[in-house]
């Protein structure tokens, strides 16, 4: 019997959305776990510091320069990962850009849009091009990163509600087309986590501590609680999960 472990040692990893936040703190989890990953954001500075932890705890890194609204650079990206290491085993598709919070009504369509390019399409290309990488070397595991407004909607945020529930449908198609060659497909849903992004979207770093005292959890997540079930849906300890959005959001949608 195969043990229960996540042991991702030697393995090959693409984290989008590297630098900073959650795939940071992925990152880091896997160079931990003896991986070999490579950090894929717009950021190389960031990049090249997280590479040093990562080498320093023992895992490898390689450091992509990518944006991923730009197709070619993410099928440049995932192609250097399988140059470097050989092959390409899981990715964590991070990325995302929460863009403007307004009434839908006052949304310019050229804010709808960035927004859509860069948490749809961007994860789209990563699919695609992950995909055809893990298909030429025998299988994989994918997790992309949705958000609690995947399953539920809160005012204000109309382009990011439906992006993310558009990455729950990619997650969830992409799953049943390719689950029986040997790719598992699945998404992670945070609720508000200690990140930039969600301190613009609370408005304040602060309003975030105080909007999630309300929370079943009291408490607003931290990256890491994020990180860990992303390496759960990585590893082999996980090998009969596919198409799921795992909910991480304090005990928010069971209220």
């Amino acid at each position: 019997m195969t043990p229960i472990s996540a042991d991702l040692a030697g393995r090959t990893y693409l984290v989008t959305g590297a630098s900073s936040g959650i795939g940071a703190a992925t990152a880091l989890a896997l160079g931990q776990a003896g991986a070999n990953v490579a950090l894929a954001a717009r950021r190389s500075a960031a990049s090249e510091i997280l590479a040093g932890e990562i080498e320093a705890a023992g895992g490898k890194a390689l450091v992509l320069r990518m944006d991923v609204e730009i197709e070619s650079e993410v099928q440049a990206a995932v192609a250097a990962t399988v140059a470097r290491f050989g092959r390409l085993d899981g990715a964590f598709n991070n990325a995302g850009r929460l863009g403007v919070a307004a009434p839908l009504h006052e949304i310019d369509t050229v804010d709808f849009e960035a927004v859509m390019r860069t948490n749809v399409s961007g994860v789209f290309w990563s699919l695609k091009y992950e995909i055809a990488a893990m298909l030429a070397s025998g299988g994989g595991a994918i997790v992309n990163n949705a958000s609690l407004v995947a399953q539920v909607a809160f005012p204000g945020l109309s382009p990011y509600t439906a992006s993310k529930h558009a990455v729950l449908g990619l997650t969830r198609t992409a799953a049943l087309e390719y689950y029986k060659q040997g790719i598992r497909i699945n998404a992670v849903c945070p609720g508000p986590v200690e990140t930039s992004m969600a301190a613009q979207g609370f408005g304040s770093i602060e309003n975030l501590h105080v909007a999630t005292l309300e929370y079943p959890a009291g408490c607003v997540g931290q990256p890491r609680e994020i990180a860990r079930p992303v390496l759960f849906l990585l590893s082999d300890a996980a090998s009969y999960i596919s198409g799921q959005g795992l909910m991480i959001d304090g005990g928010y949608t069971v209220q």
